[in-house]
C-alpha cells in the first residue's frame, strides 16, 4: 500500500463478506472502498449508479457463483463508493463543496495511487459507467478494459433532465420519499420485476426499495448535480482503445445510449450484449446473462475460469465445455453482437498489476 502523507486508511472491524473497508482521504474528501480477495491479483474497480452502493448495485452479480468464481479468482475487487454513499454513512456536510464529474474521476485517481496500482479493470453501471468511461478518456493508461451497465456517454436529455429535475427537488425539500423511491426504482428495474397491483414485486426490488430508506437523501442530492451537469463525452470515445463490453436491457430508460454509446467506440475493441426483458441493473435483475459474454471479453486478457474438475488455475474456457444450449442467444435472453478484437496471443494481453 503506497504510503501519502495526505492520505489515511483505517480499516474498520466491519468484515462486508470477506471483504474489508478503508476510508481514504483524498483532496476531494473521503472516499469508501471495499477490498475482496487478494491484492497481489489483478485489480477490478467498480462504482455504482446514484443512491447505489456495491451492495445495492453489484450484489445479485457477485453472488452468481460462477460469476464470482471468474471475478473472484482473476482479480482483486476494490468497490468504490461515490461520496457519502457507503453503508451507514454520515450525512455531508452542506459547506462542503459539490463535487463535478470530473472531481470524481480525479478522487478516483488518488484511490488507486494510495492502493499502488497501474492500470485497472473497471465495472460501472448507468452513472457509474459514465464516470469509469470518463475516467478512461482522461487517464487511458491506468484502464486495460471497461465491463458497463446500461451506460451514460451524452450530456442529459430533455426527459432525462425532468427527471433529473424532479428528484432533485425532491430530494432536497422531502428526502427519501416514497414517489423519489418509485423513480429510482423505474431507473434501475424493469416493469416484470417492479410488479402492479395484480402481481408482488420481486424480492430484489423489496430489498432495494428498503435499502433506499437508509441513503442520506442530501448526499444523493449532491451526486445526482454531478450527473445532472456531466458533459457529452462522445467525442472521447473514439480515443479509448481498451476492450469495452457493454450490458443493457431492452427495458432501460438508457437503452438508446448504450447503442450510441457502441456505434462510436472502434468496433475492434467493443462489444454490446442486449438483454432481453431487463431494466438498466443487468447486474442485479438477469446475472446469469452477463457470465459467457464476460468469459469471452476475458479471455482476451488470458483470464480463465478455474475449471470445477480440475481446479486449476489455467483450465480455458472453451466452446467445448459449454453446454451447446447454453451457447443460444435466445435461451440467455439475449441479442448478442460478438467482440470483435485483434487476433493476438493471451500473453501479449496480460493485465498487469
Amino acid at each position: 500500500m503506497a504510503d501519502s502523507s495526505d492520505s489515511v486508511s483505517v480499516d474498520m472491524e466491519t468484515i462486508y463478506l470477506g471483504g474489508k473497508e478503508h476510508i481514504i482521504r483524498t483532496g476531494r474528501g473521503s472516499v469508501s472502498v471495499i477490498v475482496y480477495g487478494d491484492q497481489e491479483k489483478p485489480p477490478l474497480i467498480t462504482y455504482p449508479d446514484l443512491a447505489l452502493n456495491h451492495m445495492l448495485c453489484f450484489q445479485g452479480l457477485f453472488f452468481c457463483p460462477e460469476a464470482a468464481s471468474l471475478l473472484l479468482h482473476n482479480f482483486c475487487i476494490y468497490h468504490i463508493s461515490p461520496p457519502g454513499h457507503e453503508l451507514g454513512a454520515a450525512a455531508i456536510c452542506p459547506d462542503d463543496p459539490i463535487l463535478s464529474v470530473e472531481d470524481l474521476c480525479d478522487q478516483i485517481l488518488e484511490v488507486l495511487n494510495y492502493f499502488g496500482l497501474g492500470a485497472v479493470m473497471c465495472m460501472g453501471a448507468m452513472a457509474g459507467a459514465y464516470i469509469l468511461t470518463l475516467f478512461a478518456t482522461k487517464y487511458r493508461d491506468r484502464v486495460t478494459g471497461l465491463i458497463l451497465v446500461s451506460p451514460l456517454c451524452k450530456a442529459p436529455s430533455w426527459t432525462e433532465w425532468f427527471y433529473n429535475k424532479l428528484m432533485s427537488n425532491l430530494l432536497y425539500y422531502y428526502g427519501m420519499c416514497g414517489l423519489l423511491k418509485e423513480c429510482l426504482l423505474q431507473r434501475y428495474f424493469s416493469k416484470e420485476v417492479r410488479g402492479n397491483p395484480e402481481i408482488p414485486e420481486s424480492d430484489i426490488v423489496q430489498s432495494c426499495r428498503k435499502l433506499l430508506d437508509e441513503r442520506q437523501s442530501i448526499n444523493v442530492w449532491r451526486y445526482l448535480q454531478a450527473i445532472d451537469s456531466r458533459p457529452d463525452i462522445t467525442e472521447g470515445l473514439k480515443k479509448l482503445k481498451c476492450r469495452t463490453l457493454i450490458f443493457v436491457g431492452d427495458s432501460s430508460p438508457f437503452h438508446a445510449e448504450a447503442l450510441h454509446m457502441t456505434g462510436k467506440l472502434d468496433r475492434r475493441y467493443s462489444a454490446l450484449v442486449e438483454v432481453q426483458v431487463c431494466g438498466s441493473m443487468v447486474t442485479e435483475e438477469q446475472p446469469h446473462a452477463m457470465l459467457i459474454p464476460m468469459e469471452y471479453f476475458l479471455m482476451g486478457y488470458g483470464l480463465y475460469r478455474p475449471s470445477p474438475f480440475t481446479g486449476s488455475p489455467r483450465s480455458p474456457l472453451s466452446p467445448s465445455c459449454i453446454s451447446p444450449e447454453l451457447l443460444s442467444p435466445e435461451s440467455m435472453g439475449l441479442k448478442l453482437k460478438p467482440i470483435k478484437t485483434r487476433v493476438s496471443s493471451p500473453h501479449s494481453n496480460t493485465i498487469e498489476r
